[in-house]
């Protein structure tokens, strides 16, 4: 029986694609391209035509979801092997067909984490790890990494908060067992936009995402939260660069964050031997990073709508406050495709280096990221070192081997010059990406750079984004 009903499935979705080609021929055989008026009208009805065929297509997938399961029930959550063993490379994804029960509360679910502190230390803190899910089954690959490294699960629970409600990429997160825990965005509506701003909707989506679960897990008394999205891959010390910078993060009210991500983190902008060395930023980065309910106790009441990442790198709600980061990324995105369409992925985030080194950050003194000992020692730094000019440098002109500095004046010459280096160029609120008091530092042909403003520097400018 099982063979004709997987035929039978195959030859419906070989149906089904074969009538919509059949379609997009019919609308636009005749199509006139001097005809304005009626080349809309046919667009507008293709792409009502698109979304029935998106929408019987849906309907066709559950339909063959519960054909499955009620003809073999053992293909249930015991079917896929527990991951963690790092062989997703090797090996495609295999979906489980699973009985999902009524959704419960997620705080309920969430009930279980009773302790916030290990042995009752508090300066040994419970973490949970909060991946943001939606409709990707590459979602594996960022799980296995977080268990594959986590050094303990009592101190860092992996908790998946999923929109959309895939029920393929829940079977994925399920097959996962006891090693994570699901909570589900309840929220499934549409959301109401103006439509020049339809095409960001899912942008509102996200944003609604974030703030529910950011809500839902803090509100179960966690001292701070490591955010995580499904397209992320980490480094083996991932978890010790938290737990190192917890204490400076805590201590450090000039700190609002710790990222494991460096914006400019590709292979020849970055210093490869210098795996342990952490710098301060007023560059929001996100992308893997660590936030302490203080600080989501304020953002909590004003929590926006949608683009919620370039909100939170507004002045009014960094407050001139800034985060660690590392000159090695401790995550690297593998999401090419998602709401943002692969922006920047090409050209850029798909050529940053994953640290490979593990470096013990809970045995290190970071006091020295403290504002009142960093801000000195950087400057002096930056300023004291020689001033060359970027033909000087593209050419291999630079005599030492000491740190030397490009000075920028103008936001013209500031594009010019990380355009010619290979560096991201824009700005978000005025604050170039890595950028510290205005200086951005890399590595260039083996030496370190500063790509720097003038001494009289008066701020970032708002106008520059």
């Amino acid at each position: 029986m099982r063979p004709r009903k997987t035929f039978l499935i195959a030859a419906v979705l070989v149906g089904w694609i074969f009538t919509t080609y059949l379609i997009f021929l019919k609308n636009f055989k005749d199509s006139d391209p001097k005809k304005d008026h009626e080349m809309m009208q046919k667009i507008r009805f293709l792409e009502k035509t698109i979304q029935l065929e998106e929408n019987s297509r849906d309907k066709l997938y559950r339909e063959i979801i519960n054909i499955l399961q009620k003809e073999d029930k053992t293909t249930s959550t015991e079917a896929v092997p527990l991951k963690g063993n790092g062989d997703a490379e090797e090996q495609p994804p295999q979906i489980p067909v699973a009985e999902f029960p009524p959704r419960p509360e997620a705080e309920v679910i969430l009930s279980k984490f009773e302790h916030k502190f290990i042995d009752g230390d508090v300066n040994n803190p419970v973490i949970p790890v909060l991946v943001f899910a939606c409709n990707r089954l590459s979602v594996n690959k960022c799980l296995d990494d977080l268990i594959r490294y986590r050094p303990r699960a009592d101190q860092f629970p992996i908790i998946v908060s999923q929109d959309c409600d895939d029920e393929a990429t829940r079977s994925m997160i399920l097959s996962y067992k006891e090693n994570v825990t699901l909570i589900r965005q309840p929220d499934q509506s549409d959301v109401t936009v103006l439509p020049k701003e339809k095409k960001y909707k899912g942008y509102y989506k996200i944003s609604r995402h974030y703030g529910w679960a950011l809500k839902t897990v803090f509100k179960q008394g966690f001292e701070s939260i490591i955010i995580v999205e499904d397209d992320l891959s980490i480094a083996p010390d991932f978890y010790e660069y938290f737990l190192g910078t917890y204490p400076i993060l805590k201590k450090d009210r000039s700190l609002w964050c710790t990222s494991a991500w460096n914006d400019n983190g590709k292979e020849g902008l970055i210093d490869s031997a210098a795996s342990e060395l952490l710098y301060r930023s007023d560059f929001f980065p996100g992308l893997g990073w660590m936030m302490t309910k203080e600080l989501w106790n304020e953002l909590a009441p004003k929590w926006p709508r949608a683009f919620w990442d370039d909100w939170i790198r507004q002045p009014e709600q960094r407050k001139e406050r800034a985060c660690i980061r590392p000159e090695l990324p401790r995550t690297r995105t593998f999401g090419k495709v998602g709401v943002s369409n692969g922006l920047f992925f090409d050209k850029h985030l798909k050529f940053i280096k994953l640290s490979e080194d593990f470096v013990t950050f809970t045995k290190m003194n970071l006091t020295y990221l403290q504002k009142s000992v960093y801000d000195e020692t950087f400057l002096n730094t930056v300023y004291q070192s020689d001033v060359v000019t970027l033909d000087e440098l593209k050419r291999g002109l630079v005599k030492t081997k000491n740190p030397v500095r490009i000075t920028y004046l103008t936001k013209e010459q500031y594009k010019r010059a990380t355009k010619s280096l290979g560096l991201m160029d824009d700005f978000k609120s005025g604050v170039p990406r890595t950028a510290y008091l205005g200086v951005v530092s890399f590595f260039y042909n083996g030496q370190r750079v500063y790509l720097a403003p003038n001494t009289n520097w008066k701020g970032y400018d708002l106008t520059w984004s």
